[in-house]
């Protein structure tokens, strides 16, 4: 659906209010006086110390080659970090001298130093990973060919005089002849009509780039109406109560450059074109409220990992233009260095958006609250000097970055999420292929729910929860979950599987209680409760273990009935996102006697 559908002609009317005065990022308040703001300002201290360490690093080393014999591994092995990280480093460089060049004109180093960055990157056999090429065409337009050109035409916008002039003319020239050419004139991509991050991603970059070097009306017009229904496809990936089921770092990817390019588009347009004004936006920007536990800790379905720090820039930014959004404290902010794949448009962002006197202190407020349309629930509580919270998903198995997880939740306490999601692994060709759900942290097998039969949970849209009862909310003293799983699953003669949370918050402390109640028309061969945890549970009675954080911090008592239940523990790993060995737990139950039908009881409670 076209969520604007205003057309050609208005928007080339609405462009009618661009001129060339000074960067549109910045408009308003302008550069000397930006600048002088975070020079002088004692909240930004350490978000300028930090791109000076950088500096001092990058000055002791060379940037480093992007050769073919990298290149090529993708294709050859399905590997991507041997490549992507002097790829991402090279960015990196991008940013910090770009960053010091504009905030410290005077220092010439700065200026030497961008420019020589900006030639390498002109000089890149493709601004697209070797994962995204489409046969063979270095000009394809991925999300970081997108973000390269987004990049480099907001620099070369925001330097002016600093660039010598065939730099800056050459890097406008590759701009438009890698990505804005390309998008205008080929395609249709693919991404154009996703739902997820990718279109926002993609598409936010071009129209960031056409609107920052794009002169001619027509042109700028034509690209604003292409990216404005790439947009549509984007928001309509989110449900009407906001959740975005790619998880935070996606919503902070997508969701932010959707708002960076409809920020830009604002000021190109002197407010004419709105993207802000659906209501459907306010509730996305409300996301991250929804989905922390508490401090960094997030709800992590999907591809995601256990832990983000916000951009400030952008919660700022959307807190001033959604009045009540909270923003946590400058200890909840992401570091410059933070970003693995180093995005210039946070980094400057962070800096030029970023407002201490809106900022927000200590972490987030309590909730409780159930999402009908992405069928999750999270209720986050303070009590007793700690933060409690609980989260549980439904949905279905044909979710972006899916992960085959129906019934999967949380347990988490004071920064350690006791009952966990592995999140989300290394990005390699089989994790995105036909072999992602061998993938256990892609798989049923490598998160908190039923193996029924021997039989996994199954990927594809079919495959979807049917919530039963929903009760959440900071009056409810029992929030109550209640969902049918059993078309996950190809289990012979599965008639229902009804699982049901009952997360009570007047218990002192906060405890679960977790019932399975299964039919089937025959007796199954086997029925196990799988709980993934990151530390190796102890059993402390015949009816019970003892299940801690990672670090040893917080602890859980599982209950179970023994007379019922055999219970092991496995030590499995996974290779997570960034390469690294992963450790964690399985503790399996096993029904002793499995009939056509019966009913699994736990009571989980926190300690003290």
């Amino acid at each position: 659906m076209n969520h604007w559908n205003i057309g050609m002609e208005k928007i080339r009317l609405a462009l009618d209010a661009k001129d060339g005065g000074g960067c549109l990022t910045i408009r308003g308040e302008g550069e000397a006086a930006c600048r002088r703001r975070i020079l002088e300002g004692e909240a930004y201290r350490p978000m300028l110390d930090a791109i000076r360490a950088e500096a001092r690093r990058l000055s002791e080393t060379e940037a480093p080659a992007l050769p073919y014999s990298l290149f090529k591994l993708f294709k050859e092995q399905g590997t991507r970090l041997e490549y992507e990280r002097p790829y991402f480093e090279r960015r990196r460089r991008l940013n910090t001298y770009a960053l010091l060049a504009w905030l410290e004109p005077g220092e010439e180093a700065h200026a030497r130093e961008l420019a020589d960055i900006v030639w390498l990157i002109c000089d890149e056999y493709s601004w697209c990973l070797p994962a995204h090429i489409r046969e063979n065409d270095p000009l394809t337009v991925d999300l970081f060919a997108a973000e390269t050109a987004f990049a480099l035409a907001e620099i070369v916008s925001l330097a002016g005089p600093l660039l010598p002039e065939p730099v800056a003319v050459r890097a406008r020239r590759e701009v438009r002849r890698r990505v804005l050419e390309p998008y205008l004139y080929g395609g249709p991509w693919a991404w154009e009509r996703s739902t997820h991050n990718w279109a926002a991603v993609c598409a936010g970059s071009v129209g960031a780039a056409a609107l920052h070097l794009l002169d001619d009306r027509d042109e700028l017009a034509a690209v604003v109406d292409r990216v404005l229904s790439a947009m549509s496809s984007f928001l309509d990936g989110y449900s009407d109560d906001g959740v975005c089921p790619e998880g935070f770092g996606y919503w902070t990817y997508g969701f932010g450059f959707f708002v960076y390019f409809a920020d830009l588009l604002g000021k190109a347009t002197g407010g004419r074109l709105d993207l802000f004004s659906l209501p459907k936006i306010g509730k996305i920007a409300a996301f991250p409220q929804i989905c922390f536990l508490s401090g960094a800790a997030v709800a992590n379905f999907s591809d995601a990992l256990p832990e983000y720090r916000v951009q400030p820039g952008l919660l700022h930014y959307l807190a001033g233009v959604f009045e009540g959004l909270p923003v946590p404290g400058p200890e909840l902010y992401a570091r410059y260095t933070d970003d693995p794949c180093s995005r210039w448009a946070h980094a400057f962002r962070d800096l030029v958006w970023t407002a201490p006197e809106a900022g927000g202190s200590g972490g987030w407020p309590d909730l409780s609250r159930y999402m009908p349309d992405a069928q999750w629930l999270v209720s986050r509580l303070a009590a007793g000097g700690r933060t409690y919270a609980f989260a549980a998903k439904g949905g279905h198995n044909d979710e972006p970055h899916n992960h085959n997880d129906l019934g999967h939740f949380l347990l988490h306490t004071d920064g350690e999420t006791v009952l966990h999601d592995l999140g989300c692994g290394m990005y390699t060709a089989d994790y995105f292929g036909e072999r992602r759900y061998e993938y256990a942290c892609n798989g049923s097998q490598g998160h908190s729910v039923p193996i029924v039969g021997g039989a996994l949970q199954q990927p594809g849209r079919s495959r979807k929860a049917r919530v039963l009862r929903a009760e959440a909310g900071e009056g409810v003293a029992v929030d109550t979950l209640e969902m049918d799983i059993a078309g996950a699953y190809d289990a012979d003669g599965l008639k229902s599987w009804v699982r049901r949370f009952e997360w009570d918050k007047t218990a002192q402390p906060p405890a679960l209680r977790l019932s399975d109640r299964y039919e089937m028309s025959a007796a199954p061969d086997s029925v196990v409760e799988r709980f993934v945890t990151p530390a190796r549970p102890e059993r402390t009675a015949d009816g019970e273990f003892r299940l801690t954080g990672p670090e040893g911090r917080a602890a859980l008592r599982l209950r179970f009935d023994a007379s019922l239940l055999e219970p092991s523990v496995r030590e499995a790993a996974f290779v997570d996102h960034f390469g690294g060995r992963s450790v964690y737990y399985e503790l399996d139950f096993r029904l002793n006697a499995p009939g056509q039908r019966g009913t699994l009881r736990f009571e989980m409670q926190f300690e003290d």
